[in-house]
C-alpha cells in the first residue's frame, strides 16, 4: 500500500492575509495612534478582479480583511503613511500597502474599490 506525505499546515486569518498583502513586520511598542483626518478617500470594499481578497476599510480607520476559502477574518486599524496605508492587525502584524491610481497593490495582488 501506497501512501503519501500531505503538509496539513494551518495558518490563521492574519498570517494569510500579511502573507498575501505583502511582507509584515511585528509592533513593537503597541498598537499605532489613529489619524486626525477623516479616511474617506480609502473607506469602502476593496477586492481582486476575481474576488478571493477582500479588504473592508471603514472611515474610523479600522478595518477588516478576508481570504476565500476561510473561516475567520483579520481585522485591525490602518493609518496613512509616506508610502500609502500600513494595516495594523489585532495580532500585531504590519503589512504596508502601496496606493495606485485606481487600486490597492499589496504583494501582486491588486485590489480595487467594489
Amino acid at each position: 500500500m501506497r501512501t503519501s506525505h500531505v503538509d496539513a499546515t494551518i495558518f490563521p486569518t492574519a498570517a494569510l492575509l500579511a502573507l498575501a498583502f505583502g511582507g509584515t513586520e511585528k509592533i513593537h511598542g503597541g498598537p499605532l495612534p489613529l489619524p486626525a483626518e477623516p479616511a474617506e478617500d480609502f473607506a469602502g470594499l476593496w477586492r481582486t478582479a476575481d474576488g478571493t481578497v477582500r479588504l473592508s476599510l471603514s472611515e474610523d480607520w479600522s478595518y477588516e480583511g478576508s481570504i476565500a476559502g476561510r473561516r475567520r477574518s483579520a481585522r485591525g486599524t490602518y493609518r496613512r503613511d509616506s508610502g500609502g496605508l500600513v494595516l495594523n492587525d489585532e495580532s500585531g502584524l504590519r503589512t504596508r500597502v502601496v496606493l495606485a491610481e485606481d487600486a490597492l497593490e499589496m504583494a501582486g495582488h491588486q485590489l480595487y474599490k467594489a
